[in-house]
């Protein structure tokens, strides 16, 4: 069939997509260089003993009374200052010094398995360096076996030192913003607020940016030598997503072990039994604490979510290499994933002046609404950006490959697909606000069912979670439904893209969370008064909601990807349908439903195992340092941080192999057909317990901050 072209012409999309990812990290440095205003330094003192910068500033306003109201938030304390630098230059050593250490474990596997993936993909021909009939373009021939192992390789070990540098650059800049939130929360919380969410979003831009342009340099550069085989050049990019994904899976796990081992230790021993404060610099296990915040919510959530987007990223245009837009070689509507990525980066921009720049955070009770503002305006904008690039980007007719045959499909219909994806992630945010954000009943019902024990308590908690994945699993559903409707497993990917598009906001919205908790811990480790821990509080309260939200986009959009990534198994292995009533399906689809839980058990268990650890600990240093409880004696901070940092580099390694290895292993045993079952199962069952866990600990974490703030 003839098809028109796409208007927007080729040389506009070769500048489109590396100017707005240029955008995107001139905005996030922007956005650094003034959070880096705030110095994590005693400035000289002026005259009357006061500040330089804090009380002249404040004498020339209102004289004396302002510089009153300065000393009693802390202002003038040049010991405050000191202590704050100290605390944040000892969480940043730790972070860092376990990050150096995770990623000489994670990098030896990347080695290996990168020699896997060409030892695999270059055997299926022997090796050959001769060039072979197409798989799909009959007629046509396609680069040797041995070139598709070796770029899908290279991919491979791009996509991996991409999520290894995204969250190690998400970590050092958190890092660098915890304290400076703890000084601008003497000013006030409005103050404190936007240096978090501005340290959030230089992480959401750089990650997004850098993702992108590193997709868009790949992609170019390889086609220098697979010129017009751009069926072997997009099945060769989908290494970059497997590698992004793989590393993810490490410092998720590895930094997921690292935190709750470290909070676990802290709390029980520190709160439980010795009745002190939370982030009380008498207890040892403190800096560990502040440290995982950075190593599993930061590092961790960056991995995760830079894995997400390459994956959607290369499942569509592995796809679309083999419908009309490959086939015809249309550059523009086959770059339509990327173009996606770079109008979302421009809308993320505009949305983040929103919270920054045009509105501004005054009072505690502004903070959540100021963030739920954020997904809206995103997604409202992006809809807009989404409509402007199919109109533009896609020709008004198209086919697209169906399980062996070629789909027709318009471009309003992509559009559709990419629209309710995206609007799909902002209803799986604002259920997950609901259940864990303290303001609504199902935080409060879970705080109030602690009057009767810890029991009760359990109970409401995990209730809630299983309640939780309701409407999260309804809104994931109608998306496959309509998206496979419309442009099969292509329609199917490009709405897993439509729901990390703003992944710059939804990171920066997410990682605001670890950096207000951290600023939390410096208030009350450096001594700073009640009433500035209340507001370091009360950001960290809404924190724990944006951390759950984010969590909520990871496993939306990763059930999105994971389905398209299912078809495009099953139509390269040459499997028509996946018929449940096959004993070997079923059996693969048991085994595959178990996979989750087995997963789960290995992580708490390595949690449980290293928390243990931490808790004889703790209790050691406070029954044998004399002074520790009187704070005239140091607890050894930097025992409990290798005891976290020791526990998750070994544990991490049996859960990371029964992902990676599972496949592998039933694939060569027992073939494609039961594989095509695990996978299923996994997937199925893996949204579900994902959903509740995370739902099911926010609302615990808020509930906590909730009887503190009303009850206490």
């Amino acid at each position: 069939m003839v098809v028109a072209a796409a208007i927007l012409p080729e040389l506009a999309t070769q500048l489109v997509v590396p100017v707005a990812a240029a955008v995107g990290i001139a905005f996030a440095v922007l956005q650094w260089v003034l959070v880096s205003k705030v110095k994590v330094a005693p400035e000289p003192r002026g005259e009357g003993g006061s500040a330089a910068g804090g009380g002249a500033g404040a004498g020339a306003k209102d004289g004396a009374s302002e510089y009153l109201i300065e000393e009693e938030e802390g202002l003038n304390d040049h010991n405050v200052v000191l202590k704050c630098a100290e605390i944040q230059t000892a969480i940043s050593e730790g972070a860092t010094s376990f990050l150096f250490t995770e990623y000489k474990y994670a990098g030896g596997f990347m080695t290996v398995f990168a020699v896997l993936i060409f030892v695999f993909l270059g055997s299926i021909e022997g090796f050959s360096t001769k060039s072979q009939p197409c798989h799909y373009s009959v007629g046509k021939t396609c680069k040797p076996a041995l070139a598709n192992a070796a770029f899908s390789t290279i991919a491979f070990v791009l996509g991996a030192v991409t999520s290894l540098v995204s969250g190690f650059l998400g970590m050092k800049i958190a890092t660098y913003a915890n304290a400076r939130t703890t000084l601008e929360a003497r000013k006030g919380v409005g103050k404190a607020f936007i240096v978090a969410f501005r340290s959030g979003a230089v992480m959401g831009f750089l990650l997004a940016a850098s993702g992108l342009f590193v997709l868009y340099v790949a992609i170019n550069l390889f086609g220098l030598y697979y010129g017009d085989d751009w069926e072997g050049l997009f099945e060769a990019i989908t290494g970059y997503g497997l590698g992004g994904s793989s590393m993810a899976l490490f410092g998720r796990v590895g930094g997921g072990i690292y935190t709750k081992a470290a909070d676990v230790g802290a709390d029980l021993v520190g709160k439980v039994e010795r009745n002190i404060p939370e982030d009380d610099p008498r207890n040892p296990a403190v800096i560990a604490d502040n440290v995982g915040d950075n190593v599993g919510d930061i590092a961790g959530m960056g991995s995760d979510l830079f894995g997400s987007y390459a994956e959607s990223s290369c499942a569509a245009l592995v796809v679309a290499s083999i419908s009309s837009f490959g086939i015809n070689r249309e550059f523009t509507p086959m770059m339509y994933p990327l173009l996606i990525s770079s109008v979302g980066i421009i809308a993320c921009l505009i949305t983040t002046l929103f919270a920054t720049d045009f509105f501004e955070v005054k009072e505690v009770d502004q903070i959540e609404p100021a963030l739920k503002k954020q997904l809206i305006i995103s997604t409202a904008v992006m809809t807009v950006g989404i409509a402007l690039v199919s109109w533009l980007g896609l020709p008004y007719t198209f086919t697209i490959f169906n399980f062996g045959a070629q789909k027709t499909v318009h471009s309003w219909q992509l559009f559709l697909c990419v629209a309710v994806g995206l609007w799909a992630g902002l209803v799986i945010g604002f259920i997950t606000e609901y259940y864990t954000s303290n303001a609504y009943s199902p935080v409060q019902d879970v705080a109030d069912s602690c009057r009767t024990g810890a029991a009760t308590n359990v109970i409401f908690g995990l209730a809630l979670g299983y309640k939780s994945v309701i409407i999260p699993i309804f809104a994931i559903a109608f998306s496959i439904f309509l998206s496979f409707s419309l442009a099969a497993m292509y329609g199917v990917a490009v709405a897993a893209l439509g729901m990390l598009s703003t992944i710059a906001t939804g990171l920066a919205i997410d990682a605001y969370g670890p950096i207000s908790d951290n600023a939390g811990g410096i208030a009350e480790m450096a001594g700073m008064s009640h009433r500035i821990r209340e507001r370091t509080d009360a950001l960290d309260a809404a924190g724990n909601t944006t951390a759950a939200i984010g969590k909520g986009f990871a496993i939306g959009s990763a059930a999105l990807v994971s389905l398209a990534l299912f078809g495009a198994f099953v139509s390269r292995a040459g499997i028509t349908t996946v018929d449940v009533l096959t004993p070997n399906v079923f059996i693969g689809l048991l085994v595959g439903a178990m996979l989750p839980y087995w997963f789960s058990a290995m992580t708490m268990k390595s949690v449980g195992s290293a928390a243990l650890k931490m808790v004889e600990e703790v209790r050691r240093q406070f029954n044998t340092i004399p002074g520790l409880m009187e704070g005239t004696a140091k607890p050894d901070y930097a025992t409990c941080v290798k005891i976290s940092t020791d526990a998750s580099i070994k544990e991490m390694i049996p859960p990371g192999a029964l992902v990676m290895l599972t496949p592998l292993i039933v694939g060569t045993f027992f073939g494609v057909e039961t594989l095509s079952g695990v996978l299923a199962g996994a997937l199925v069952s893996g949204v579900q317990i994902a959903i509740s866990a995370s739902n099911t600990g926010g609302a615990w974490d808020n509930a906590k901050k909730y009887i503190e703030v009303k009850i206490l």
